[in-house]
């Protein structure tokens, strides 16, 4: 029998590999803007043709390599910035590995020019499928200059995995972002197709967070600069008011290198407890800079993952820092001493404290919480048997909630006809009201049934662009004054991948320059004046669904408009319109949930409000 195990030849194992390292243009993007980094370059330029399928070119002004040099780079595990296993813990380069450009090569066909300011002459590369075309000496400026062309060429089964142009150039403009705010002092432009995105000159950390993410954040950055022996932590965050509904304007750097880490997030975002909603995200643009000695950059191939020797006191310094920048800064809460004149009438401050009343406080468990240890999270028994029916109450509610899937799906048996549903839960005939200007309470049968206005609404409106999506589109009514507005990079690309979908729905939305759209008709339900706002608030939305991998670009879409769209808590609603909300809701094919699989309404019956008042 012959033997079965052989080596893989090279080009097929750097394939592999290139699967780790390239899984997209925007990944060959990052490995090239980090290469050119670590070359010392002042200047960047980023070229993109076809949302780097066919062209991903960086020119850099760096320190250039030799011939030699220019050929070994794109061996595997070639580097010139590891020589002993020690070396791995004092990395303070970007790249080190030695596989992006032998994955590069792998999958791309390559061009290489590139000189040193000591050598005559440079010397000029073609590299494909990891074979060597070509290789002659040129004439070429001071630096390098590296050009992949047509990803994936060899690889058909991993070019059909490619998104649209525009998600595609999506990502590159993250990447390109990230690399860009770690080095402000770096000139980087990008140019797409021929037009440039982005001219960033080197300068501070704020003009760079500013010309990256928007100008509204000119005024609204708070500094954090907070120095120890063990780290040091610098940048920016947002005032509270800043916050969005979407993660996207948040940045840690590591040593310079971008990194994801939840854990880290959740420090910056116990540092705005109570200053910010619970679903709402704060912008911050933080380096945390320590030895590499107490950091592990070689835990994930494309280095984004990293471990901290002891990320308990990196997250402690985090939160610390972000809270005293805040409060250096007057952002945090304060007490108010101008005392309201009201409050001086209360019986609490006009009766005498008595010693009977002493007594009674003292012997409260309210008091005992603050007075006495271990009194904290104790609960009387009496207050348990108090508690029970509410227990009994709510689990009752949560298992008819819990049969809704997060995706909506219903179970069969809670989807009666539209009809039968709305005749066995509300009398057609009964007046309804409003509670907190957020819900709509309608007597029913045998109790009374609490509407979430928004939820509801968030149904009905989901249910009419779906239908209009697979059918005729929703009517445009144009405006009779255009808006014109202008969008950072990242979500002119965004929206340039919806706009088709969007006319579907009624919203005609047309690029008009660099960046800059015209609103030239919206749906003709949707009240006109509020055009830019209402598209502002659409991308905040869609970027919230973007990270969801089961939802297809029209569903994310849909589901973004329907809650951009939807009636919002503290909206005083007439009769009519709590009445219109009502009927469409239990027309809806579904109307006990929101896309989402939240409820839209719970229902209280008799015998539940029975158990609850007698104990």
């Amino acid at each position: 029998m012959p033997d079965k195990i052989v080596l893989l030849p090279d080009n097929i194992a750097n394939q592999i590999a290139a699967g780790e390292v390239i899984q997209r243009p925007a990944s060959a993007v990052k490995e090239l803007l980090e290469n050119a980094v670590d070359a010392g370059a002042t200047d960047i330029k980023l070229i993109i043709n076809d949302a780097g399928k066919s062209l991903v070119q960086v020119i850099d002004n760096g320190s250039g390599m030799s011939d030699t040099d220019g050929r070994m780079c794109f061996e595997r595990h070639a580097t010139s910035k590891i020589q002993t296993i020690e070396d791995l813990f004092h990395i303070r380069t970007m790249g080190f590995r030695g596989e992006a450009l032998a994955s590069i090569a792998a999958v791309a066909q390559v061009e290489l020019k590139t000189k040193r300011a000591s050598d005559e002459t440079g010397t000029y590369l073609e590299i494909e499928n990891s074979a060597v075309k070509k290789q002659e000496p040129i004439a070429a400026p001071e630096g390098t200059s590296i050009a992949m062309k047509n990803l994936f060429f060899n690889v058909p089964a991993r070019r059909n995995f490619l998104k649209s142009n525009a998600a595609e150039m999506r990502h590159i403009v993250d990447e390109f972002t990230r690399v860009a705010l770690a080095f402000p002092h770096i000139f980087f432009s990008l140019t797409s197709n021929g037009q440039q995105l982005f001219h960033l000159e080197a300068g501070s950390l704020k003009q760079r967070i500013v010309q990256l993410l928007g100008t509204n954040y000119n005024a609204k950055l708070v500094t954090v600069n907070e120095e120890t022996d063990y780290l040091n932590i610098h940048g920016f965050v947002g005032k509270p008011e800043t916050a969005k509904k979407t993660r996207g304007d948040q940045y840690f750097f590591v040593n310079s290198r971008f990194i994801k880490s939840a854990y880290l997030n959740h420090a910056v975002m116990n540092a705005y407890q109570e200053m910010i909603a619970g679903d709402s995200f704060p912008l911050y643009v933080l380096f945390i800079d320590l030895e590499p000695t107490q950091v592990d950059v070689n835990v994930h191939p494309t280095k984004q993952e990293i471990k901290f020797e002891d990320e308990k006191i990196v997250y402690a310094f985090v939160q610390a820092a972000v809270k005293h920048a805040l409060a250096q800064f007057s952002v945090t809460p304060t007490l108010d001493f101008d005392l309201d004149p009201s409050i001086q009438q209360l019986s609490s401050i006009q009766q005498p404290f008595t010693e009977e009343k002493k007594s009674a406080a003292a012997s409260s468990s309210i008091f005992k919480g603050f007075t006495q240890k271990h009194q904290a999270h104790f609960i009387e028994p009496s207050e348990k048997a108090q508690l029970k029916h509410w227990k009994d109450f709510y689990e009752s509610q949560e298992h008819r909630i819990d049969s809704v899937p997060a995706g909506g799906q219903v179970d069969s048996q809670l989807n009666h006809s539209p009809t039968d549903s709305y005749r066995d839960t509300i009398h057609p005939d009964v007046e309804l009201s409003q509670l907190l200007n957020t819900y709509i309470v309608a007597p029913s049968v045998n109790g009374f049934i609490l509407i979430h206005q928004q939820a509801a609404h968030e149904r009905v409106l989901y249910e009419q662009l779906k239908a209009a999506s697979l059918d005729k589109p929703v009517a445009t009514q144009r405006s009779m004054f255009p808006v014109t507005f202008e969008l950072v990079p990242a979500d002119a690309a965004i929206l340039e991948e919806l706009k088709d979908d969007l006319h579907q729905l009624g919203y005609t939305v047309e690029p008009f320059g660099k960046n800059t759209f015209v609103i030239q008709g919206t749906p003709a339900d949707v009240e006109q004046g509020n055009e830019k706002n209402v598209i502002d608030s659409l991308l905040e939305q869609y970027k919230h669904f973007s990270n969801d991998l089961k939802f297809s670009k029209r569903e994310k879409l849909i589901r973004s408009l329907a809650r951009q769209q939807a009636v919002k808590p503290g909206s005083r609603l007439t009769e009519r319109e709590m009445r219109q909300l009502v009927n469409d809701l239990f027309s809806t094919h579904q109307p006990n949930s929101t896309p989402d699989g939240y409820p839209t309404y719970l229902e209280f019956r008799k015998e539940q409000l029975e158990k609850m008042f007698k104990g």
